[in-house]
């Protein structure tokens, strides 16, 4: 009877059911992302994170129990040198599973399983929504804004004396053009 077995047995006997997750999580780690079903996903999601966070604890340890799962010494290699080191800060939840629909021969659902931080789609939005600078002024006496809108007033009823006292004498000098025409 099967009582209480909660995990998903893929429709494999043991040996082989470790082997392909062994064999799939190492292809999620070098390459980032890999296309497969969504109960294989599933399974090598719960498989392949908890090798994720032993791997925050650079240790010969933790590398042999790595190892073990693993059994493949690019992908361990890999596993602490690049991913322990950009999944430092996250508390969990390395991994991500995207539904892409159904495969065309058995209709079977497929989904692409990528690590999270390695999607430059997700991370570039991120850093450019952050990217903003603030201006600040260096040295100099600090002005309030009543003193600014002083000095724009002043400024303002300078320029405008100023226009209003070349306006006559632009009129002037039409005026005098236009009596010179009439005489020739």
């Amino acid at each position: 009877m099967r009582h209480n077995k909660s995990f998903n047995h893929l429709g494999r006997n043991a040996s082989h059911r470790s082997a392909m997750l062994s064999n799939m999580a190492t292809s999620l780690i070098l390459h980032k992302r890999i296309n497969t079903t969504v109960a294989k996903a599933k399974a090598l999601k719960s498989y392949v994170e908890p090798l994720i966070t032993k791997s925050k604890v650079d240790s010969t340890h933790s590398r042999r129990v790595v190892f073990s799962f693993l059994q493949n010494k690019e992908g361990v290699s890999e596993l602490f040198r690049d991913i322990a080191i950009k999944v430092a800060n996250r508390p969990g939840g390395y991994t991500r599973i995207l539904k892409t629909g159904n495969r065309q021969g058995d209709n079977a659902e497929m989904c692409i399983i990528e690590l999270v931080d390695y999607n430059e789609n997700y991370t570039q939005e991120s850093k450019s929504a952050k990217k903003t600078t603030t201006r600040k002024r260096r040295g100099g006496k600090k002005t309030t804004s009543a003193e600014t809108e002083a000095k724009v007033v002043e400024e303002t009823v300078k320029t405008v004396e100023a226009v209003a006292k070349e306006a006559p004498v632009a009129e002037v000098k039409e005026t005098e053009a236009k009596e010179e025409d009439k005489k020739e």
